[in-house]
């Protein structure tokens, strides 16, 4: 046979129609080969993108978690906001209540001044009263044919 060839790996010769057999086994083993490579390929993506899919599943997770303190950190900033302007509030209550108290004891100070004052008068007019009654009752036992 003279159109035969040696085939490689294959001890004899065949005929074209065995030896296109042959290549075609050859080719579909290399392509089922491939097509398992395609397979682990394909696998392995389909891993990927699982493993892709849990991690933004986290990081969308993480932003919700991030968009929460962010949203726990403007209230508390607010409430620590309201809560200085309430001490300042306070503050500023105190020290008018601290002028207030300052007034009052001028004023009381004015009105035990003022009552001191009063009763210094009295005093003094009770003493000159007292006096005057003593120099009437002096006159008074005085008899008439005493006068020079």
């Amino acid at each position: 046979m003279a159109t035969s060839a040696r085939v490689a790996g294959v001890g004899a010769y065949h005929s074209p129609s065995e030896l296109t057999r042959v290549k075609a086994e050859e080719g579909r083993k290399d392509a089922e080969g491939l097509r398992e490579e395609a397979d682990q390929e394909r696998t392995g993506a389909e891993e990927h993108r699982a493993s892709a899919e849990g991690a933004r599943k986290e990081a969308e997770r993480f932003r919700v978690l991030a968009e929460e303190a962010r949203a726990l950190n403007e209230r508390y900033r607010e409430e620590l906001e309201s809560i200085r302007q309430e001490r300042d509030a306070l503050r500023h209550a105190a020290e008018e209540a601290r002028h207030a108290a300052e007034e009052a004891r001028h004023a009381t100070v004015a009105a035990v001044a003022a009552t001191a004052d009063a009763l210094a008068r009295d005093l003094a007019q009770m003493q000159f009263l007292e006096d005057a009654r003593n120099t009437v009752r002096l006159l008074g036992r005085k008899k008439p044919d005493d006068v020079q």
